[in-house]
């Protein structure tokens, strides 16, 4: 079995204002770096949209069709969610695919038509709590995704582990209950937006934060992923594990002061490879957040799918 890549060109009709970080480029980048021969046995699939059934296992209808309702038509501006997010006429359809495009990573996945898939989308989703929007984040991809494995598939318990360089707030609140979904998280502290703290466990100790310092690099990652992380998911033992892929902890990123390469995440992803071994039946959803360097993403999203090709 190959590894999945879900994508879709929707996902470069999703147009923030110029000179946003959040750029189409980003996708494009991504693409191309996947169109190198090396990537030819990957199993390519476009994203389906998501029904809004489906956006409701994690938001409130209210919210979904509000964002439907804001969504502009061809032609007209941009509309301003808040001051980092925004949508333009392809942003809502883009956003459903986003969603759906994870889901169907799950479904092949955990029906064993592949071991693992990366979903290549934007907008990115972890900032999206259950009610807003921000971030740049529209819908939680990532977070619906684990509730449909577990609605859809039976799986019992959903670990997700986010290395973007921003904490997941929004992935953390809508698991912050729940003890059948653990989230773990590596991030940048202080920074946007400004949640992550160690203390920060949830109700049923299912959130795990291991904040890294703005100059930190792969050696303190490396250190929060062997000595709080892992042990954590594989207690756990999890049916699951979804990754949270944002790649702009690396040095050259704009947006954040941690300095990883491409062999952190190279690193990263084989243990969670091993990880899921153990306890998942080898399954590994990954889901792509962020990531503003165009370089750095488009070398440190190949590493990641080259290293769980070798599953």
């Amino acid at each position: 079995m190959t590894t999945l890549l879900v994508t879709h060109p929707a996902y470069a009709r999703h147009e923030p204002p110029a000179r946003h970080p959040e750029r189409v480029d980003r996708i494009l980048a991504v693409e191309n770096a996947l169109a190198d021969p090396l990537f030819a046995p990957l199993m390519r699939i476009q994203a389906p949209e998501a029904s809004i059934k489906m956006i409701t296992e994690c938001h409130p209808l209210a919210y979904a069709e509000t964002l439907r309702r804001l969504s502009p038509r061809d032609g007209e501006k941009p509309v301003q969610i808040d001051g980092d997010t925004s949508m333009s006429s392809g942003s809502f359809e883009a956003a459903l695919r986003g969603v759906g495009g994870a889901a169907l990573a799950v479904d092949y996945v955990m029906t064993g038509k592949t071991r693992n898939a990366f979903s290549a989308s934007r907008p990115p989703g972890h900032h999206a709590e259950p009610k807003r929007a921000m971030g740049f984040c529209l819908f939680n991809n990532v977070a619906i995704a684990a509730r449909h494995a577990q609605r859809a598939h039976g799986a019992e318990r959903v670990a997700i582990l986010d290395f973007d360089v921003h904490h997941g707030n929004g992935t953390q609140a809508i698991f912050w209950n729940d003890p059948t979904v653990l989230y773990a998280s590596t991030h940048q502290m202080p920074l946007y937006p400004g949640t992550g703290a160690v203390s920060e466990t949830g109700e049923a100790g299912t959130i795990v934060n291991a904040p890294l310092r703005p100059g930190q690099g792969g050696r303190e990652f490396r250190e929060a992923m062997q000595s709080v992380i892992l042990p954590r998911m594989l207690n756990f033992a999890p049916d699951l594990i979804l990754i949270s892929a944002g790649f702009d902890a690396h040095e050259r990123d704009p947006l954040g002061s941690l300095h990883f390469v491409e062999d952190d995440y190279a690193w990263a992803t084989s243990r969670l490879l091993e990880l899921a071994d153990k306890t998942a039946g080898g399954r590994i959803v990954s889901v792509l957040e962020g990531g503003y360097d165009l370089t750095a993403l488009a070398r440190s999203a190949a590493v990641h799918v080259a290293t769980l090709m070798q599953a």
